[in-house]
């Protein structure tokens, strides 16, 4: 077990379990996040990612680990000891105050110079573009408005660690999208570590230095996010992340791992870079994104095509996602908008399969 974080690291949580009476929420975490690093923790609802946040926060008593911030051991400190602020899922802003009131509120309780306040609060209205906001309070605000007065409210304390649980799911599709350009805008001017917790993997893949994927309470993989969406460690990774979500194709390697054979469709392997090599005849996934497809005469080009028929046409506005059927499975492709086709419609589509990723039967890279 580490001793203590390593240089350069800002939040260091070695071999940390957390479990509720006989359940095992987190599964023996080992986690290491740079200073100034936005770290997302990515998965489905009841995956341990709030969890995990909650710990780092000194919100829940962890079973088993050390949790390290700055060089420092905040294992049992208290979370206003731990150097750390944080914005929740919902704004939890003091009805009665002003905004100006709210984001002063908490200093004022530590007995900061009244100076020293005002300063913090200007600063930090400032950097969210609330200083018209001040002398509202928030039943006078958007909820766009609010959550930055939230996110002004951590960012007064000047600390080193920023926390977020979800800042952005209340608030409807444009404002995310603005607001989550604002966050990264915040994050490089301050260049401080930030750990973001969220379901949603667009949010994930442009905010984040890295990506940790969560299922059941482990890390199923943690790195960057092109590296994780490129090169999934297993189906659930691959399944998660990308939307439209990854097509997956069941069948066997075939041939000495030169083919994948689903049905009557082979596709071969030549230029597939296997991380281990399966038996012959062994059963696995073969999965392939959506936009790695090439459609129409260009497919001849690619190592392997085959004609397909549509079967449902969804236009997305700046291109058109098409369904059809490729080994048995469902499978979708895009296009370019301005192409017309319809239900019946034949059409010839290829893919590189360097671009796909094939799992076992244990769902595992292969």
């Amino acid at each position: 077990m580490a001793a203590s974080a390593q240089k350069g690291t800002s939040v260091s949580v070695p071999q940390l379990r957390l479990n509720f009476g006989n359940v095992e929420v987190l599964k023996t975490l080992n986690l290491d996040i740079a200073d100034g690093e936005f770290l997302v923790l990515l998965g489905p609802s009841g995956c341990g990612k709030s969890t995990l946040l909650n710990c780092i926060a000194g919100l829940l008593d962890i079973t088993d680990g050390q949790i390290f911030i700055k060089d420092k051991n905040v294992t049992w400190e208290e979370p206003k000891d731990r150097g750390i602020g944080m914005v929740f899922q919902s704004y939890a802003l003091y009805p009665q105050m002003t905004v100006e009131k709210n984001l002063s509120f908490g200093l004022q309780v530590a007995g900061m110079p009244k100076e020293q306040i005002a300063d913090r609060v200007k600063r930090a209205s400032a950097i969210l573009q609330i200083e018209p906001l001040l002398q509202r309070k928030p039943s006078a605000l958007s909820g766009g408005q609010r959550q930055r007065v939230a996110i002004g409210r951590a960012l007064v304390r000047d600390v080193d660690v920023f926390l977020f649980d979800e800042p952005l799911s209340n608030l409807d599709a444009k404002l995310r999208s603005e607001l989550r350009v604002e966050i990264k805008r915040l994050h490089q001017r301050l260049e401080n570590t930030m750990i973001y917790v969220t379901h949603d993997q667009i949010e994930a893949m442009t905010l984040a230095d890295r990506i940790a994927v969560m299922r059941g309470g482990v890390i199923q993989q943690l790195d960057a996010p092109q590296a994780i969406y490129n090169r999934p460690v297993n189906r659930f990774v691959a399944g998660f992340l990308g939307s439209p979500g990854m097509n997956f194709v069941e069948g066997n390697v075939t041939n000495g791992a030169s083919t994948f054979k689903a049905g009557d469709t082979a596709i071969p392997l030549a230029r597939y870079k296997f991380e281990r090599t399966p038996a012959d005849g062994a059963a696995g996934v073969l999965g392939i994104r959506p936009e790695h497809i090439v459609a129409g005469s260009a497919a001849a080009q690619q190592p392997f095509s085959q004609k397909v028929t549509v079967e449902v046409v969804e236009p997305m506005g700046s291109d058109t996602l098409v369904w059809t059927k490729l080994g048995g499975a469902n499978f979708a492709f895009r296009m370019e908008a301005e192409k017309i086709l319809g239900p019946g419609d034949q059409i010839a589509i290829g893919f590189d399969p360097s671009k796909a990723s094939l799992f076992g039967a244990d769902e595992a890279r292969l």
